[in-house]
C-alpha cells in the first residue's frame, strides 16, 4: 500500500513524484485577475420570484466558464466542515487502519487509493483519494467504514443535502435552456451518486509536482467542496489557468462531459486540475451526479435544428466510460470518439 499520507516527512520530493519540466505547473500561464462567478441561491427556489435572475446567472457562467461557485445554498457551514473534517481524519488514521480499504477495484462501493488510475505507472500525483458510492444510501452504507467516529452518519447527511443542491441546479439549467424543468430528472441523473474525496498532504516542493491531472469530469454535474485551507483547484479559461479561490461555506459547481453533450455545446465542460502546497494538508470533496450506465445520451432534440445540427452522436453512457478511460481522461481524446464534426 503506497499512500502519500503514509510517507515520512521529506525535505525533498521523491523521484517518482517529480514531473518532467514541460509538465510542471510553474511553466503554465495563470491569470490572477479573473475569478469564477459567485451565484447567490438564496430565494432561488423553483417557484421563487428571484428564480429568473439566478437562471440567467447560471447560464451566463456555464457558457463562459463551465464553472461557478454557489453561496446561500441551504447547507450549513457546520455540515460541510464536519464532512471535510471526518474525511481528513480518515486519511490521518494509522496505516494499518486504512490498509483494508486500499484497492484498485473500481467496482467497490468504497475504496482508498493514491495518485490516479490514469498515471499508468509513470510520474505519480501527490494525492490520496477515496472513491465512494454514496446514493442510494441504504444500498451502500454498510460498505462504508465505521471509523473515524460518525463517518457513516456524517456522510449520509452530507450526501442527501448535496444531492438536493445538484437537483435544484439541474432544474434551473433545464429552464434556462427552455427545456422542461425535470428534463434531467430521469436516467440522466439517476445513476449511483459517486463521491471522490481528495487528500493532498503538504509537499516539500510544489513546483515539481501535481496534485491531479488536467481533466474534464465524465458525469453530468459536480458539486465540489474545496475547504478553505488554501487555493489548490485551477480551471482553464481562455487557454490560461485561473485559481478557484476558496469561499467559506461555498460550493464549486462544474459541468461534466454529459451536460456539454446533451446541451449540444451550449454549456461547457472545462478542464481543471489540482496543485500542491508546502504548508498545509488540503481536503476536497467532489460529489458527482451520474447517468445510469444504460442511459442513452444525445443532444436534446429541443436544442438542435437545421441551423444548429447535433455535434455529437448518440451513445450509451457505459460506452462513454470505456472511451474516457481509454483516452486517460484527456478532453479532446475522449470527445473525439463521439463528435460528428
Amino acid at each position: 500500500m503506497e499512500l502519500v499520507s503514509n510517507l515520512p516527512v521529506y525535505q525533498t520530493v521523491p523521484e517518482k513524484y517529480i514531473f518532467p519540466p514541460d509538465k510542471r505547473p510553474a511553466n503554465d500561464i495563470v491569470n490572477h485577475s479573473i475569478n469564477l462567478p459567485v451565484i447567490d441561491l438564496r430565494g432561488g427556489g423553483i417557484d421563487s420570484d428571484g428564480q429568473d435572475e439566478i437562471i440567467r446567472d447560471i447560464m451566463k457562467a456555464g457558457k463562459e466558464f463551465g464553472f461557478f461557485q454557489v453561496i446561500n445554498h441551504g447547507i450549513s457551514t457546520k455540515t460541510i466542515d464536519n464532512m471535510l473534517q471526518v474525511c481528513e481524519n480518515f486519511f490521518k488514521m494509522p496505516a494499518q487502519e486504512k490498509e483494508r480499504y486500499y484497492s484498485d477495484d473500481m467496482s467497490r462501493a468504497f475504496f482508498l487509493n493514491s495518485s490516479t488510475q490514469y498515471d499508468k505507472s509513470q510520474t505519480r500525483y501527490w494525492r490520496d483519494y477515496l472513491r465512494i458510492a454514496c446514493y442510494p444510501i441504504e444500498e451502500f452504507v454498510d460498505q462504508w467504514p465505521e471509523k473515524p467516529e460518525n463517518f457513516r452518519e456524517i456522510l449520509s447527511e452530507y450526501t442527501l443535502r448535496v444531492r438536493e443542491i445538484a437537483s435544484k441546479i439541474l432544474k434551473l439549467i433545464a429552464e434556462g435552456l427552455g427545456l422542461h424543468k425535470d428534463y434531467f430528472a430521469g436516467d440522466l441523473s439517476k445513476g449511483n451518486i459517486k463521491m471522490e474525496v481528495n487528500f493532498y498532504p503538504p509537499c516539500p516542493d510544489p513546483s515539481l509536482t501535481m496534485g491531479l491531472l488536467p481533466h474534464c469530469d465524465r458525469q453530468l454535474i459536480t458539486v465540489f467542496a474545496q475547504g478553505t485551507a488554501t487555493t489548490g483547484l485551477q480551471a482553464k479559461y481562455k487557454q490560461k489557468w485561473i485559481n478557484v479561490k476558496p469561499i467559506p461555506g461555498a460550493f464549486v459547481v462544474n459541468f461534466g462531459h454529459q451536460l456539454e453533450i446533451v446541451t449540444n455545446g451550449i454549456l461547457k465542460s472545462v478542464e481543471h486540475r489540482a496543485l500542491t502546497n508546502s504548508t498545509v494538508a488540503r481536503t476536497s470533496i467532489a460529489t458527482m451526479t451520474m447517468p445510469t450506465m444504460d442511459c442513452l445520451i444525445a443532444p436534446a432534440k429541443e436544442l438542435v435544428n437545421e441551423n444548429n445540427p447535433p455535434m455529437y452522436k448518440e451513445f450509451i453512457f457505459r460506452d462513454f466510460i470505456k472511451a474516457y478511460d481509454a483516452a486517460l481522461a484527456n478532453r479532446e481524446g475522449v470527445l473525439e470518439f463521439f463528435k460528428l464534426y
